[in-house]
């Protein structure tokens, strides 16, 4: 897939806003914690200093003292009055109007109150109230206030005087009079809360820079008390300070930038093909994501829970995926980003970093489902010696040690071995080819290759020679050898669709005698096709199918080529008819089996195996090889070649070694 770079960048920007909005911010930050329980977080230290307050049931009282002695705080509806004077309106004649609309307002004036807050007037237990007026709280006389019915009653009184009784008494002024002076419960208890700390100070200050309680206290009631009080401030603060938060998201984003930035350098210089192939920067990017996520939940639900994600799992995958290197730097990235939120992030960077090293060597090449078993009990050992080892230097006691920690640790160490079934999630969705699926194809018993020795023997046997050629080359210079084994077993199974036509299937028929060179040149290149075509079939990984349209290259079907030039002398001959469609070969596992292909089946037209004849053999095939161009695509050196040939030669003397002739049995034998 071809994804530019801008894209490219766009995608691993996407990843590090994703990382930064995950990221824990300090209001959300609680610490979980339990008087009488051991403080399981680095040592607390002030960074402001944090006023402790009285105890609570002591503020609740005087709270409800004061709320007796204070009374309420009232504010004025100035547009209580609106209802009404438009009932007026409707339906008196403006003199009328005017005279009702008056009175109206010189009562609105001066107070109109509800008749619970009139009976506590009447009593003489409320000569005054505390109003509101939008600014400031002021004391106000109650001597003028009144109700709506006593204004009800002082309106039928006009009405009567004035003479329009009975059209007064058709008016709904009962319904629509209501009180202006009203009593406001939440400036009320916002008054009193502004009064408490004048009149109940502080218990005590922790000043800026003291240590509030340190790691492994046991909480105390009074240490409960104190982080409380800090968590409120700082939530208070962090509220109202905007800038603040601003700054820390600001740094956070810096942070995840930087760490992201070390881990593009790092594949940029070292593992450039990661960044090349959009399906492997797409992996790194997403596995990153994923398990950084995952921390954040467990941390947020769970108390040390970032102990409990089991993060060898990025090595493992990454190592199946790519190599050791790799491995070891995409996790120490994710343990990078999950420390800047970590309680302890010296204990946790340590566990982690000695836990993926245990987990990566332990795992050169995994082959085999109980590999992941043996590494998870490796990583559990790794894990309790390294935090045993923190606890005593950091601690020199025991008082410190968490069983439940440990616990934790013992969890990711289990849940190492769930690589396995990731491993196969992963394969399918980004396309990889882990070593397991390829020792697994090399299973002889596998259909195809099961087929591919029942229906062309001779093929068979060609490929398993040429698997081991290529295998011992590979080893010999570094490659992957269970890649190369793997595509050597299937390089040739496109002879299944015309067996008879390739050599070393025949029983003395050649069906080539009657057909002209480039017919037979067409049934010979056609096994690329075919053996593409049977390995959609069977679903068999890419990096396989590379080998079956690599391994002849752009090369020529050159018996039948040279039989066509020798029956048209003196003709310009189009060599496309007898070219394979390539391409050369791309890599150096490759290029190893190209050579040994050819090697293999040159060495039995060989009329004699001596050391001789089979190193002259070894150096024509393969210098001819190189001399057409065939290896300039792939990474292979000429220092590989030299021992790719001196492997090929160890191994073919060892194949048509000489043997004893044995003589005929006497006559008194037994």
């Amino acid at each position: 897939m071809k994804i530019n770079i801008s894209t490219r960048l766009t995608i691993g920007l996407l990843a590090v806003v994703i990382v930064t909005w995950l990221y824990p911010r300090m209001s959300s930050n609680q610490f979980i914690y339990q008087e009488r329980q051991p403080w399981n977080y680095n040592k607390l230290i002030a960074p402001f200093d944090v006023p402790i307050p009285r105890d609570s049931a002591r503020i609740a009282d005087l709270t409800d003292s004061l709320h007796i002695v204070m009374g309420p705080v009232f504010v004025r509806n100035n547009k209580a009055i609106d209802n009404v004077e438009g009932e007026l309106r409707d339906k008196l004649d403006d003199l009328n109007m005017m005279q009702m609309s008056r009175a109206l307002r010189q009562c609105y004036n001066n107070g109109v109150v509800d008749e619970m807050t009139w009976r506590r007037i009447e009593k003489g237990t409320l000569d005054s109230i505390r109003l509101f007026d939008g600014r400031k709280i002021r004391t106000v006389s109650t001597l003028k206030f009144t109700t709506p019915s006593r204004i009800y009653q002082q309106l039928d009184t006009l009405a009567r005087k004035e003479g329009y009784d009975k059209l007064f008494k058709k008016l709904s002024l009962n319904k629509v009079l209501v009180a202006n002076i009203v009593e406001d419960e939440a400036l009320t208890s916002e008054y009193i809360n502004n009064l408490l700390p004048k009149l109940l100070p502080p218990l005590d200050t922790i000043l800026k820079g003291q240590t509030i309680i340190d790691r492994g206290t046991i909480i105390s009631h009074n240490d409960f008390r104190n982080i409380q009080a800090y968590e409120d401030l700082a939530r208070v603060l962090s509220k109202s300070d905007s800038r603040a938060t601003w700054l820390v998201l600001l740094g956070q984003f810096v942070y995840v930038l930087l760490l992201f930035g070390v881990m593009m350098g790092y594949f940029w210089e070292f593992e450039r093909e990661v960044i090349k192939r959009f399906q492997s920067y797409l992996f790194v990017l997403i596995i990153t994501v994923l398990f950084f996520a995952l921390a954040v939940m467990l941390n947020h639900f769970v108390v040390d829970g970032l102990y409990i994600v089991p993060f060898t799992i990025i090595a493992i995958l990454t190592l199946v995926f790519f190599n050791e290197r790799t491995a070891l730097m995409v996790q120490t990235i994710v343990v990078l980003l999950c420390a800047g939120f970590s309680s302890f992030s010296l204990e946790f960077i340590m566990l982690e970093f000695t836990a993926a090293a245990a987990a990566v060597f332990s795992l050169e090449q995994l082959r085999r489902r109980s590999q992941l078993l043996r590494t998870a009990l490796i990583v559990a050992v790794a894990y309790f010696v390294t935090y045993c080892a923190l606890q005593f230097m950091m601690n020199g006691s025991v008082e410190g040690f968490s069983w439940t920690k440990v616990a934790f640790l013992m969890t990711a160490a289990v849940l190492t071995s769930f690589a396995y079934v990731l491993m196969f999630i992963f394969e399918t969705l980004f396309g990889f080819t882990s070593v397991v699926t390829l020792v697994e194809l090399t299973d002889i018993t596998n259909p195809i290759l099961r087929e591919l020795s029942n229906e062309c023997p001779g093929t068979f046997q060609h490929s398993m020679t040429v698997s081991n050629l290529a295998y011992d080359a590979a080893q010999k210079v570094g490659a992957d050898t269970t890649l190369v084994r793997a595509g050597a077993l299937y390089h040739d199974i496109g002879k299944l669709s015309n067996p008879a036509f390739f050599t070393e299937n025949q029983g003395g028929v050649n069906p080539h005698s009657s057909l002209p060179p480039e017919t037979s040149a067409e049934i010979i290149i056609n096994h690329v096709y075919d053996g593409l075509r049977r390995a959609d079939k069977a679903k068999l990984p890419k990096v396989i199918k590379d080998f079956i349209r690599q391994h002849h290259g752009a090369g020529k079907a050159k018996y039948f080529y040279y039989t066509y030039c020798q029956q048209h002398p003196g003709e310009a001959i189009d060599a496309s008819a007898f070219t394979y469609p390539g391409p050369n070969p791309q890599t150096r596992e490759s290029s190893i089996l190209m050579m040994a292909d050819a090697v293999e089946a040159a060495s039995r037209s060989l009329k004699e195996y001596t050391p001789e004849t089979l190193t002259e053999l070894v150096n024509k095939i393969i210098d001819g090889q190189i001399a057409e161009g065939l290896h300039n695509e792939s990474n292979i050196s000429f220092h590989d070649v030299q021992l790719i040939k001196e492997s090929f030669i160890k191994r073919l003397k060892t194949l048509y070694h000489a043997r004893i002739a044995y003589p005929e049995p006497p006559k008194n034998a037994t």
